[in-house]
């Protein structure tokens, strides 16, 4: 499970910018997962409990937020997800496209109080 040491470099992250802006505590952590990504979200929920025990963001509330594998078919120009279609343009039939969104994994919002 990789996830582990992903969100401990996320927990890192976050710490390093509340230390640069003098924040003294965070609410909640907002990330961005593509559901094309490596990461599961189910998974990063399971382990940040244990990233963020001991650390300034032991009391905040962990938000996931899926973003869609989408595509632009490069035969009839509309997009589509991927995943829904299994790789297919459901206009057109044809599996030419180029990859839109999906593969994100990025700090979205740190929410301090």
């Amino acid at each position: 499970m990789h996830e582990l040491g992903v969100v401990i470099e996320v927990v890192k992250t976050v710490q390093n910018i509340a230390q640069e802006n003098k924040l003294t505590k965070i609410d909640s952590l907002v990330l961005q997962i593509g559901e094309l990504s490596s990461m599961i979200p189910r998974y990063i929920k399971e382990c940040y409990p244990a990233a963020v025990d001991g650390t300034l963001l032991q009391d905040t509330k962990l938000k996931i937020e899926i973003i869609p594998g989408n595509a632009l078919c490069k035969n009839c120009n509309k997009v589509f997800n991927l995943l829904e279609n299994k790789g297919k343009c459901p206009h057109c039939g044809l599996k030419d496209w180029e990859l839109l969104s999906g593969k994100e994994f990025m700090i979205k919002e740190i929410v301090a109080c």
